[in-house]
């Protein structure tokens, strides 16, 4: 290339990453604008229904009695959220991990999918109220608990997604990669692992909002702290704002892990087809 056309050192794709942050950040305000309309629309259907009938507070208290709770016991809610918050993040990196090395190992040893998915189709069929005394019982009621529970119910998505993803590469790239007399390894680190990078996205898309389950439903069968046992102690002394109030904590962490994985997985892989699961 004659060196007057030659584009400047680190200016090529330079134009691709400036739409691509132009549209990350036009999505991420558009997602905003839409949840706090959202947001707001419910508070006001829920002020309103109980500015009407006028149910007892331990039945459904209004918006003005959840935000007075959650300023009266803010330090113990964000110190429960925390540890809550620890349990999600250490689950999600385990189950994720497990899941996207299950389905390589399928998908590079196709003989070890009749010996791996007996396994997985058990781990999602069992319910999991059934396996949280199981690991209590075994792990104690400290953070290993929660964070196997967490990484089970995450593990089933990225496997399944990733899998299915590597099991369905086109036809006609693995017949131009044998054509070329390229090796397995070649032909699963070129060909099959980029085109399931979707399927990946997919599958954590839906780790990050199932995560947050295992880690309360562990908290709720045995704990000596997070927002599970948070709630379950209010539910049991009828404080029903603070039970709100650690509510709508999970329901903004579970939010905000969903959004970053939105956000990480554009960033990683902005060619990637989006569908109607983004947020953004």
């Amino acid at each position: 290339m004659p060196p007057h056309l030659t584009p400047p050192p680190g200016r090529i794709g330079a134009p691709a990453r400036v739409r691509a942050a132009a549209m990350r950040d036009h999505g991420l305000l558009r997602f905003t604008a839409t949840f706090l309309a959202v947001a707001g629309g419910i508070v006001l259907a829920w002020w309103a229904l109980v500015a009407v009938t006028r149910p007892p507070p331990f039945l459904l208290p209004g918006p003005e009695r959840v935000a007075a709770a959650f300023v009266a016991r803010f330090p113990e809610l964000m110190s429960n959220a925390a540890v809550t918050g620890g349990e999600i993040l250490l689950g999600l990196a385990l189950g994720v991990g497990l899941g996207v090395m299950t389905a390589l190992l399928t998908g590079l040893v196709p003989w070890t999918t009749r010996l791996v998915q007996p396994v997985v189709v058990v781990l999602q069929a069992l319910p999991v109220f059934a396996i949280a005394p199981v690991l209590v019982l075994w792990l104690g009621f400290g953070l290993a608990s929660k964070v196997v529970m967490a990484a089970i119910v995450i593990f089933f998505p990225v496997a399944s997604a990733l899998s299915d993803a590597v099991a369905r590469t086109d036809p006609g790239l693995l017949d131009l990669a044998r054509l070329h007399r390229a090796t397995t390894a070649q032909t699963f680190r070129h060909i099959r692992l980029p085109g399931a990078v979707p399927g990946l996205v997919s599958g954590l898309r839906m780790a990050a909002t199932l995560a947050p389950i295992g880690a309360i439903i562990g908290e709720w069968v045995g704990a000596s702290s997070g927002l599970g046992l948070m709630m379950m102690h209010a539910n049991a002394r009828m404080q029903t704002d603070v039970m709100f109030a650690a509510l709508a904590l999970v329901a903004a962490m579970a939010l905000g892990l969903r959004l970053t994985v939105d956000l990480l997985t554009r960033r990683w892989a902005p060619w990637a087809p989006e569908s109607g699961a983004s947020l953004l």
